[in-house]
Formats: C-alpha cells, sequence, structure tokens
C-alpha cells in the first residue's frame, strides 16, 4: 500500500514527473517529419496508441519506426497491461514471454493499418534485444546500421515518461562519436501529474484512462528513482559517473523536491 501524501507532496511529485518527461515534441500530428521514431517497450499502452495512431493518421511522419525492448524485470507489466486494455486482451494469449518490442508490433500489425502506412514508404524495425535506457539506444543504432541507416539526420525518441529525458541522454551519448550528430528529440506522449482532490491523491491526466496508468507506489518509486540515476556524480550514469548517459542538468527546484520527498514516498529507500 502507497504511503500517504501531502498535498505539498503532490506539488513535489509534479516537479520531478515534469523534469524527467521532458516534452520537446507535444504532438506527433503535427510535428515536424523526423528520419526515425522509436518507440521504447514500456507497460504504459497509450504511448503506444499514440504512436500507432499518428502514424496511421500520418504515414510520412518518418522513414523508419524502431519498436524496441527485450524481455527485462517489468515485462510482466506490459503482459498485465494487454491483458487488462479493452481492445487488446484478445491477443493476451500470443504474447505472454515475447520481448516487448514484439509484443508492440503484434498490436501494431493486428489493430492498425501496417499496410497502408508501408506503401507511404514506412518501414518498420524490431529490436527485441535491450533490457533498459542504455541498451535501448544502443541496440537500436546497430539495428538502424544493419539496415543501411548509419547516418540518420533526425530521431524523435518515444518513452514512458518516467524515462524519457534519461532514454533522450543515452540516446546522445551512444551518438556521440557521430559528427554531426543526429536532431535527438522526445515524445513522452503526455506527461503523468497528480491532484489533491478530497483530502487524497488522484491521477490529473486528460485524455489517458487512470486504469492504464501505473499503480500509485510504482509511479512514486520510478519517479524517485530516476533523479540518482541522471546526476552526473560518481553514483550517477553521468560522464563523471558509470558513464551509460550524456551529461543532464538537474534544476535545483527537482533536486529539493526529491529531497524531501524520498523519506516519505518510497517502499524501498
Amino acid at each position: 500500500m502507497a504511503p500517504k501524501a501531502t498535498e505539498s507532496d503532490v506539488a513535489d511529485i509534479n516537479t520531478i514527473s515534469r523534469f524527467l518527461a521532458h516534452v520537446q515534441v507535444p504532438d506527433l500530428t503535427s510535428s515536424d517529419a523526423v528520419d526515425v521514431v522509436v518507440l521504447c517497450g514500456s507497460a504504459i499502452l497509450h504511448t503506444a496508441e499514440t504512436v500507432f495512431r499518428a502514424l496511421q493518421q500520418r504515414p510520412s511522419l518518418c522513414k523508419t519506426l524502431v519498436i524496441c525492448g527485450g524481455v527485462g524485470h517489468s515485462t510482466s507489466h506490459l503482459y498485465d497491461a494487454v491483458h487488462t486494455h479493452p481492445r487488446f486482451k484478445c491477443i493476451d494469449g500470443e504474447i505472454t514471454g515475447r520481448p516487448e518490442a514484439v509484443v508492440l508490433d503484434h498490436i501494431l500489425r493486428q489493430f492498425y493499418d501496417v499496410d497502408a502506412m508501408a506503401s507511404q514508404g514506412l518501414t518498420v524495425l524490431v529490436e527485441d534485444k535491450s533490457t533498459n535506457c542504455g541498451a535501448n539506444a544502443i541496440e537500436t543504432r546497430r539495428v538502424l546500421e544493419v539496415n543501411g541507416i548509419s547516418t540518420p539526420k533526425s530521431i524523435v525518441v518515444v518513452q514512458d515518461p518516467t524515462m524519457s529525458l534519461r532514454t533522450l541522454a543515452a540516446f546522445r551519448h551512444v551518438y556521440g562519436d557521430v559528427v554531426p550528430a543526429p536532431s535527438f528529440s522526445t515524445c513522452p506522449t503526455f506527461v503523468p501529474e497528480m491532484a489533491w482532490r478530497d483530502g487524497e491523491v488522484t491521477w490529473n491526466v486528460q485524455g489517458v484512462q487512470a486504469s492504464g496508468l501505473w499503480e500509485t507506489q510504482r509511479f512514486f518509486d520510478l519517479v524517485l528513482g530516476e533523479v540518482p540515476r541522471i546526476r552526473d556524480d560518481e553514483m550517477g550514469y553521468g560522464p563523471r559517473g558509470k558513464g551509460f548517459i550524456a551529461h543532464v542538468d538537474v534544476p535545483d527546484e527537482v533536486e529539493a523536491a526529491w529531497k524531501r520527498l524520498r523519506g516519505v514516498l518510497t517502499s524501498h529507500r
């Protein structure tokens, strides 16, 4: 059971969540066309649905869609999300044990007109080995290069909003040896925010069903666990730490919010 958050906690949660989502492309249906869209696997199916709807409406959005994600510690959450989804639950028996990218590719081909997208020049590639943000970037680059796409000029990264900023930094790190480097931007598809209503914490995300979002404690853990990872210090993933991502500046207000929350809203710290 999640710890009971206060009204001030909600403001701090939203401060960190907005920072991690790092919205650069708010709407794929009206954004500039790019060479590559990378869709990273996650249990938040709204994200994949948004990408697939945008491509069905606008196949010229990109030349190549890479769907990435293997089998990792969070893949069971994706299976659960498919199992309870009002449209996708009919394929529940076909996806258990499959890599995240394969599950999302199956959804694309089962529920969207991928042939019409292909007729407009869209190529769909599946990367099913990666199990974390850094590997998403490494394996996506490998798959693109194997398919003759060694120097894309522009890439939009679509990731679970709690990991959007870190994944962007991972791609910048992985392509750090490319000159000129691709232009990267993020599209988390929504920003997960909470509200304080009648003495309780509730979701405050327009256009996204609460049933398709995280269990509250899992969300708290994900959001608070990201801040130490993106720091550029000896314990973080930045160049002065583990070296998995490019440098990220963490604003003072985000650090302050994290310090206030870490002792009251985490289940394992």
